[in-house]
């Protein structure tokens, strides 16, 4: 199956970087969200987010959750 797969796929990252993965996970699931109820978002436009994540968390380029929302205004 493929959840299999996945789940072998993040045994595999190390320890130290799970949080970044987790990260990825959590906002492209928010994506997909957002794409099912407002169905605005095209399957290629999430997929790319994903790569592009994906490569900005192997390349160090992350932003501490802590960080993550200062300066974002909530209404």
């Amino acid at each position: 199956m493929l959840i299999d797969k996945i789940i072998q796929e993040l045994q595999d990252i190390p320890e130290d970087k799970l949080a970044e993965i987790y990260d990825i996970i959590h906002y492209f699931r928010l994506g997909l969200e957002r794409e099912l109820s407002a169905e605005e978002t095209p399957t290629e436009i999430v997929i790319e987010g994903i790569h592009q994540g994906i490569r900005e968390a192997l390349s160090g380029q992350t932003i501490p959750l802590s960080e993550m929302w200062e300066g974002i205004d909530a209404e």
